[in-house]
């Protein structure tokens, strides 16, 4: 049997168990050993806010409609995870056990994938197995940094600095821009400048935008990268841009945007908007650029050292602790960036380079 964890209802967690898929000839079986939980669109599950499971997405007409919701409780949720093979079909040859891989199948203690998912998503066995986590999350952070068009030289401000902000500033200066970041935890700021951000503003001492442009010789910041999921964030990053600039909303946004005032410096800044989301990727880089190439770009930055990921875990905790550990990320931000459930190895078992 599996081991799940399961949203039976809005801030409603449990551990239940699933049977355990058989093993078909090309299939591979892996055993969980980390899943990280998502402060964004898990938490909106666990909160009973996100839109599919209050409305119903039709996609072929690409709306949300009336109707019975999408997503009913009780969801197994999850998509950070890494694994160890532990078992191949009789036709498998491009993976064997004891290797680790990453990619996305939920809060579960063992799956069964395709060896061809299996084979391309293998990871370094020098890594840091918490590594592959990231392959999901960082996606979404890259993907906003290909929708902001950044250059050299230029300057880039970053609302919100949880996971998905933090590998965004990172990868923002890796692009060449200046990067101010700006969030009202000081864990958060201070975690910002430790990674390499140029700047980090306080959202709660107020006045970004005039800061922003004081430090931009008045013309304001070339693009704002807004992932904080607030609509106060979101109308102070079109703010803090110059005339004719682009604001990147990624951000998770529930329920009304109050605090957003289209007519004002949007309006008379001819600001772009521009929304970035993990669906699909930028127009003009869509021919050469997907979900795969996303993940892959994130996994070998961080296994190079080029991306600083490992700070951002906070918490490593047995998966029998989730209840816990969601409360924690709804409760009490400040004291969080990312939380990573542990799934055991069997009584006796030794994993192959001993780095549990």
């Amino acid at each position: 049997m599996a081991t799940v964890v399961r949203l039976d209802a809005p801030g409603c967690v449990s551990i239940a168990e699933e049977p355990d898929p058989p093993l078909h000839a090309t299939g591979v079986r892996l055993r969980t050993r980390y899943s990280g939980i998502s402060a964004g669109t898990e938490l909106t599950q666990y909160r009973g806010t996100n839109a599919h499971v209050v409305k119903t997405w039709d996609p072929d007409a690409r709306l949300f409609v009336p109707g019975r919701p999408e997503v009913a409780y009780p969801v197994v949720v999850g998509y950070e995870e890494v694994g160890e093979v532990v078992e191949v079909g009789d036709e498998v040859t491009a993976v064997r056990p004891g290797q680790v891989v990453w990619g996305v199948w939920g809060h579960r203690s063992t799956t069964v994938v395709e060896e061809e998912y299996a084979a391309a998503r293998v990871l370094d066995p020098a890594a840091d197995p918490v590594l592959g986590i990231f392959s999901h999350i960082g996606s979404v952070a890259l993907n906003v940094v290909l929708d902001a068009d950044l250059h050299v030289g230029e300057t880039a401000v970053v609302f919100g600095l949880g996971v998905v902000g933090q590998i965004v500033a990172q990868l923002a200066r890796r692009n060449g821009a200046r990067v101010i970041g700006v969030d009202t935890l000081p864990d958060r700021l201070a975690l910002a400048r430790d990674l390499g951000a140029d700047v980090a503003l306080d959202a709660g001492e107020g006045r970004i935008a005039e800061q922003v442009r004081a430090a931009t010789s008045g013309r304001g910041a070339d693009v704002a990268l807004e992932v904080s999921g607030n609509p106060k964030a979101l109308h102070e990053a079109v703010r803090s841009v110059a005339y004719n600039s682009r604001v990147v909303t990624a951000g998770f946004y529930q329920g009304e945007a109050r605090g957003l005032f289209l007519g004002e410096e949007f309006h008379h800044n001819r600001v772009d908007l521009v929304c970035s989301q993990i669906s699909g990727v930028a127009p003009g880089l869509a021919h050469r650029w997907d979900r795969r190439r996303l993940n892959t770009t994130v996994i070998d930055l961080a296994v190079r050292g080029r991306l600083s990921l490992r700070p951002l875990v906070s918490h490593v905790v047995p998966f029998t602790d989730a209840a816990w550990a969601y409360d924690l990320l709804d409760t009490h931000p400040e004291r969080v960036t990312q939380v990573v459930l542990e799934f055991p190895a069997p009584d006796g078992y030794d994993h192959p380079r001993g780095d549990a």
